[in-house]
């Protein structure tokens, strides 16, 4: 029993920085993006930053992410933050809130690319024999899957999701307006893709090639460096 509850302690370890980054990135990038097309709500809150306390949600940060990683004997983190506040009439653009909803993924798309490089890097000039090399590269690799999963997820064009913002953007005004109605059945949503999921798993079946992509691309990456260097 000890034993399992230090492998899931240490396994929330490595998870941890990984997703209050992410999810940190995420709701920054709404928040800057908000900013940049004339909503500056966002900003005035202290929402543009990347201190996870301005964006704790006590359900989404905390509660469930920490019971997602007992459940799976500390193999999935998953969650949300504090949504940011945007009031889409001081927008300049009619295209604002599709980029403003596209940013949350564009920056989790960012991470992963950075924690790529980040990771054949470390991988190439880390002595893998140094005693936190495992860990750290534990980290790393989580921090490609939790963005990786943040981006997908909240691409799925569900309200109140991401793409749902996306996808309203090229619908008429009658019908958009009964699509985001549905916004108030988001909580049944999330519980019915996490239900599918559990018996399809879809959305392992389209993170894993993009994940195993990233892997491949890395070792690239770091059998590049190995040359150039050596």
């Amino acid at each position: 029993m000890y034993d399992i509850i230090m492998d899931v302690l240490l396994r929330i370890i490595i998870m941890a920085p990984g997703f209050l980054l992410a999810i940190s990135c995420h709701e920054s990038a709404h928040a800057w993006a908000a900013m940049k097309f004339g909503d500056d709500s966002a900003k005035r809150l202290g929402r543009i930053t990347l201190n996870p306390i301005a964006h704790i949600d006590l359900i989404g940060t905390i509660v469930l992410p920490l019971m997602l990683v007992l459940g799976s004997g500390g193999t999935l983190m998953f969650g949300w933050a504090k949504p940011v506040p945007v009031n889409s009439g001081n927008f300049r653009s009619k295209w604002a809130d599709f980029w403003v909803s596209f940013a949350g993924p564009i920056s989790n798309m960012i991470l992963v690319v950075i924690f790529i490089f980040l990771l054949s890097v470390f991988w190439s000039f880390v002595p893998h024999d140094f005693y936190l090399f495992k860990p750290c590269l534990e980290v790393i690799i989580s921090c490609i899957g939790i963005n990786i999963v943040l981006a997908v997820f909240n691409l799925i064009p569900i309200p109140p999701l991401d793409g749902s913002h996306m996808l309203a953007r090229f619908l008429s005004d009658e019908l958009k307006l009964k699509y985001m109605s549905l916004m108030r059945f988001g909580s049944l949503f999330f519980i019915l893709i996490i239900v599918i999921n559990g018996q399809t798993n879809f959305l392992s079946k389209i993170i894993s090639p993009i994940f195993t992509s990233c892997i491949y691309l890395s070792n690239i990456l770091s059998n590049f460096f190995k040359s150039v260097v050596l």
